[in-house]
């Protein structure tokens, strides 16, 4: 059976929900983490989630991959930035990012499906 990626966010998603009620400090701070490491600065946004997803594919969390291909998509990437990536990811971890490279391809392409190419 195939992973189905927007499913994967989705239900991250709902115990996230938990966790922001459970420890909300936490959640709080990690938000304002992301939202600092995220910001456009000498990187742009775009260039700093490709950065993210790199390193969930190179530590094989399937959430991860979901959501940094989500943001990225709304960010318009293409294509192209997104398979130099992966390819900068699968030279430097070898096979098993390779299969997460894989991965996050598949996200890509469901995440995509239907929706014209950016620039086209």
């Amino acid at each position: 059976m195939s992973k189905s990626f927007h499913a994967i966010t989705q239900d991250i998603s709902k115990a996230l929900g938990a966790l922001r009620h459970d420890i909300p400090e936490t959640m709080q701070g990690f938000n304002a983490l992301a939202k600092a490491a995220l910001a456009p600065g000498a990187l742009s946004a775009l260039d700093k989630e490709l950065i993210a997803l790199a390193i969930g594919v190179a530590s094989r969390c399937d959430a991860c991959i979901g959501f940094h291909v989500k943001a990225l998509v709304r960010l318009g990437v293409r294509r192209e930035q997104l398979m130099e990536t992966l390819a900068v990811c699968t030279y430097m971890g070898g096979g098993p990012s390779l299969m997460y490279a894989a991965e996050a391809l598949r996200a890509y392409e469901e995440m995509t499906a239907g929706r014209p190419s950016p620039g086209a």
